[in-house]
Formats: C-alpha cells, structure tokens, sequence
C-alpha cells in the first residue's frame, strides 16, 4: 500500500517544486544554511501539499479513470490502494503542510493556502475556460516561486523572474495542448473537454508569442535588474535559455513530443546539458566573479 500511495504522489512532479529554490540561488544565499534549510523545508510542505492535490484528483476521476485503458492501471482505480485511506492521507497532507508552513513563515502557509484553493478552482471550474486553463496553470509555478521569497529576507532577487517563470511555464502548458492535439487528433475532447476549444493553429500563435516574450523578458533581466552584478556577465546566460527554448520547440514540432515536459527534461540530454551550463553559469556570474 506504501507503493501504491507514492505513486499517486506523484513523486516525479516535485521537480517542479524546484522553484522554490530559485529565489534562494538567484538571490546568492546558496551557501547560506539557515536560508537553506528554509527553503528546503518550503519545498518539503509544497511536495505535500502538491501530492495532496493529486490524490484528490484521484479520487474525484475514480470511475472515469476505471473506464479509461491506461488510467484503470492507476492505484486506486485498479483497488491496489484504499480509497478510504487516500482520503485520510490526503487530509493529512494538507494539514501538515498548512501549518507546517505557519510555523515555518505565515506568508507561507498564506501562498501554499492560495495555492490549494487555486488548484480546487482549476479542478472545479478554470480548466474548463479555454485560455484561461493554461494561464492558471502557469500561475502555480508562480507561487513556488514566491513559496521560496517569503521564507528568506531576498535582497537581489528581481521581479523580472516572476515575470519569466510565468512565461516559460505557459510555453510548457502550451507545447503539453498542442501534443495532446496532435496525439489524439479529433478525439482530443473526449480525453480533455476543453481540447474542442483549442486547435493547431491557435495554440502555434501562441506559443510563439510566449516564446518570444519569455526570451525577450529573460533577455532583459540579465542586464536591467538592479540585483546584479554591474559587469552584465549574466547575459552570457541567454545562449543557453535560448538553446533550451529551440530544443523544446524542436521536440514538440518535430517529434511531437510534450505531452510530459517533466519527463523531457529527466530524459532529453541536450536540454540537461543546456540547463546544467546555464546553472553553472549563473552560478559563477552570482558567486564567484563578484
């Protein structure tokens, strides 16, 4: 039963609540232990919270997903784990998060708080507004981001990343439609209502635009941010955004892939490559050149 309920934890998606940990190296307090050790445990209370969300989900889909090929395989629709017990879990997921995350900085039950209603008003209502849907989304990357401000006192951390993390987490839910329209073609509604609202043409328009506000944004900050070094070293991190950007448009035109970008960037060796270089980067530009 452990088995079965991590994996509707969903522990491949705590990548994304990485995030939180973006103020921390951007605001150079790496190093720092106390603000680590914050930071390491907002991201704990968000991987709670997160797999909370996800059991929830669970059991709200139970009996479609009994119906469906590949989801019947999942825990609790397949009756590997108790639907009694995820609920008791799931409860106690958020409980300890919320106020895990009072103890730990009050704003930060304040943002895991609205992230929870965020994603209970996705489920029940924002996924099925077309545009609407894929910005909410993006908007949960956002408050990791700020999980990771309140818990440290951020003295160089820019607006600007929000502004970028925003962007480049609407180019993901954007490249995960246009591979679901792709995949399933005239079917794509039946597997996601709001798919009917969406085409090929429409969701290419877009992303171009993220694309290209996402490069332009992140272009700007690495030389308009007061938190910087004044020496601009850190617009030698573009080529590498930039090569990560063409890689995943690569990826989804041409192998039309995207459907999973959690599992693109756990598999895809240039994008690792490109990520790595850009980390090490910044990483020399915040915290050894200065």
């Amino acid at each position: 039963m452990f088995l079965a309920l991590l994996k509707t934890m969903r522990p491949r998606q705590w990548a994304k609540n990485g995030l939180v940990f973006v103020p921390l190296f951007f605001d150079g307090k790496i190093t720092d232990l106390n603000s680590l050790a914050r930071t390491t445990g907002a991201f704990v209370l968000f991987c709670l919270l997160s797999s909370a969300v996800y059991i929830m989900n669970d059991l709200r889909d139970l009996e479609n997903d009994r119906q469906h090929p590949k989801k019947r395989r999942r825990p609790l629709a397949s009756g590997e784990l108790n639907p009694s017990f995820a609920v008791v879990i799931a409860i106690s997921f958020v409980i300890i998060s919320l106020l895990g995350g009072f103890f730990l900085e009050p704003a930060l039950a304040a943002v895991l708080f609205g992230y929870l209603l965020l994603q209970i008003a996705y489920n029940a209502y924002l996924k099925h507004v077309v545009l609407l849907d894929v910005m909410v989304v993006a908007a949960g990357f956002i408050l990791r981001v700020a999980a990771g401000v309140v818990v440290i006192n951020v003295e160089r951390f820019s607006p600007w990343l929000y502004v970028c993390t925003w962007l480049l987490a609407l180019f993901l839910a954007l490249g995960k439609r246009r591979h679901e329209l792709m995949l399933l073609g005239n079917e794509a509604g039946n597997h996601r209502a709001i798919l009917d609202d969406y085409n090929l043409e429409l969701i290419d328009w877009l992303i171009a635009i993220v694309t290209t506000s996402a490069v332009v944004a992140y272009s700007l900050y690495t030389f308009l941010s007061e938190g910087l070094p004044p020496n601009n070293l850190m617009m030698l991190t573009i080529p590498f955004v930039l090569y990560a950007v063409f890689r995943y448009l690569y990826l989804i035109h041409v192998r039309h892939e995207g459907g999973a970008p959690e599992e693109i960037f756990f598999r895809d060796r240039p994008m690792q490559a490109s990520i790595f270089l850009c980390v090490v980067v910044v990483f020399l530009v915040l915290y050894v050149v200065v």
